[in-house]
């Protein structure tokens, strides 16, 4: 494996802490009621393991490298985690992306297929987000939000109340270079490098959020120490798969 690919491997894995895996806002807030109500709880038989956004009433979008934790279902209609019924839960079928081998070496983006349809607007608690319509540039320094539940701070607590935080959009060419060139294709970077808000190691699946669309899924960071990040965090950008996204809808299969 590549030494870079091991690294960002290691990182992932190194944030995987204590009963509650999964996401990791750093300076951020608690999500307003009812404000996101995409947001999906992707997880084991073991509990939470990584973020994800509903889309359709048939499926979800997370990142293909939460399938090492073999996910089984996804819990939808909540911005609490300790506040679940079996109600909210949906076991899944996994549609990864086809070209995905490691997290290192992009293609990190992975669909859920619900065994129900979500029951859309019922109580006003289920919504999906919408996606880009086409492929995209974000403006440098454009400002959007990650979102997701758990820790708070490097080795912190686990969060169940959902948080969000605002992040800039760093160029590419700039985040490049600040990763020595060795990023996958097809990413967006915003936050961590810079200023002291994105997400932390285990923060997986969750969307990136510009003027309300989800743009990007959090795939990776290079620093166990999430305060203080010294390179940009990493998502995968949901623009260059739309052709993809769009097949699979339309067969309602993978």
């Amino acid at each position: 494996m590549h030494a870079l690919q091991k690294l960002l491997l290691f990182c992932v894995l190194a944030g995987f802490r204590g009963n509650a895996l999964g996401s990791e806002i750093i300076n951020g807030k608690k999500a307003k009621e009812k404000s996101m109500l995409y947001m999906a709880s992707v997880q084991s038989k073991a509990g939470h393991i990584c973020g994800g956004f509903l889309i359709s009433e048939d499926f979800v979008v997370t990142a293909a490298h939460c399938d090492k934790w073999k996910p089984t279902s996804v819990v939808l209609g909540t911005h609490h985690l300790n506040k679940l019924n079996e109600t909210m839960r949906y076991s899944v079928k996994k549609c990864k992306h086809p070209s995905y081998k490691e997290v290192g070496s992009g293609n990190d983006i992975m669909l859920l297929k619900l065994s129900v349809k979500a029951p859309l607007g019922k109580k006003g608690l289920i919504k999906p987000i919408k996606l880009p319509s086409h492929k995209m540039k974000l403006k440098d320094n454009k400002k959007c939000q990650v979102v997701g539940w758990g820790m708070t701070s490097t080795k912190g607590e686990v969060e169940n109340d959902l948080r969000e935080v605002e992040v800039p959009v760093i160029n590419l060419e700039k985040c490049q270079k600040l990763w020595k060139n060795k990023l996958p294709s097809n990413v967006i970077c915003a936050g961590g490098y810079g200023t002291k808000k994105g997400f932390c190691q285990g923060d997986s699946g969750g969307p990136l959020v510009c003027d309300k669309q989800a743009v990007g899924v959090v795939s990776f960071n290079n620093n166990d120490v999430c305060d203080y990040p010294d390179v940009p965090n990493v998502y995968t950008d949901v623009s260059k798969y739309l052709p993809w996204i769009k097949e699979i809808l339309k067969k309602k299969n993978c």
